[in-house]
């Protein structure tokens, strides 16, 4: 019986993938990766530099054949009916890919066009999505001009011309000012709630929790860890985090303080990371053990902390 369940998951699944490896020559970018988003849900895929997850996106979006393994987007497999699921399918590449030499409704009603949609639905579509991405304003206007968040956003209602039934977002908010990313993350908040299955590849650990329904982390090609940002958090990371920081003369705590106090320590050239349930106890203890550091924070995990701890700190190039 629950074989049969997790058959009926997988069929349920717009992305169905199982053992799916893409090589570039003798390079394994991805390496036997199985995962399944499934309708209504944002997906996410977390990972540094060179982690595969792009090389995995762009296999999803039809673009990347496969070089093993199973994979079925939209019930339809990308080897024999690629151009019948990129019809489906909305996609925002990780740079913008607009075109200047025509207004902001143009560039929308022009790809419209590529769908086979009449004019007339195209102008209604057009008109909707620039109300959506708060452009109506600028509906006349070149593109070259606009802000980057304005572009990213015009280049969202661009991929949702089609009413796709999965969006593919790659990297949707590098290189934006902090207000910019809120505005679309709010803009990507009501496709959630339209029920737009999105797929997002990120390295901002903010964005993914607060985006995310589930994501996995990938690192070196594998998937490391999957599950929603809680379940992660509650996995690899503790309910709190203390920072403990120390001028370079001071002398940090030993570790035989820290045993029995903390589930985890890490010692960092600018700080000390205690891990623990109860942060402001830990905090207490070591100040009755006459620790005395030149500032203390107590903060809850986040997903930053699970993901270094996975991936680690090195400089992925």
């Amino acid at each position: 019986m629950p074989e049969v369940s997790r058959l009926s998951q997988s069929s349920r699944a717009l992305v169905h993938a199982r053992g799916l490896v893409k090589r570039f020559g003798e390079f394994e970018a991805v390496r036997g990766i199985d995962l399944d988003v499934h309708r209504g849900e944002v997906f996410g895929f977390l990972g540094p530099n060179g982690a595969g997850k792009s090389s995995a996106m762009r296999m999803i979006a039809c673009v990347s054949p496969r070089s093993a393994g199973a994979l079925t987007v939209l019930g339809l497999d990308p080897e024999s009916d690629g151009p019948a699921i990129r019809a489906r399918l909305g996609v925002v590449p990780q740079q913008d890919n607009l075109d200047s030499e025509l207004t902001v409704r143009q560039n929308l009603e022009v790809y419209g066009r590529y769908f086979g949609l009449t004019r007339a639905r195209v102008r209604a579509t057009a008109t909707e999505l620039l109300e959506f991405a708060q452009l109506t304003e600028r509906a006349g206007d070149a593109v070259e001009p606009l802000s980057g968040g304005m572009k990213r956003r015009l280049t969202i209602a661009r991929a949702l011309v089609n009413d796709p039934e999965l969006l593919l977002l790659d990297e949707p908010t590098t290189g934006l000012d902090p207000q910019a990313r809120h505005l679309l993350w709010e803009r990507l908040y009501q496709l959630k709630l339209r029920g737009v299955t999105q797929l997002i590849t990120t390295h901002y650990m903010d964005e993914a929790e607060r985006l995310c329904d589930r994501l996995v982390v990938m690192n070196g090609g594998v998937i490391s860890a999957e599950g929603s940002p809680a379940d992660l958090i509650e996995r690899y990371s503790t309910k709190e985090v203390v920072e403990l920081r120390f001028a370079p003369d001071e002398t940090r705590p030993p570790q035989r303080i820290l045993v029995g106090l903390v589930e985890r320590s890490e010692q960092l050239p600018d700080r000390l990371l205690l891990y623990a349930r109860d942060g402001e106890s830990v905090l207490n203890a070591l100040h009755q053990s006459g620790v005395r550091p030149r500032a203390s924070l107590v903060r809850r995990s986040t997903l930053e902390d699970v993901f270094l701890r996975l991936t680690g700190r090195s400089l992925v190039e």
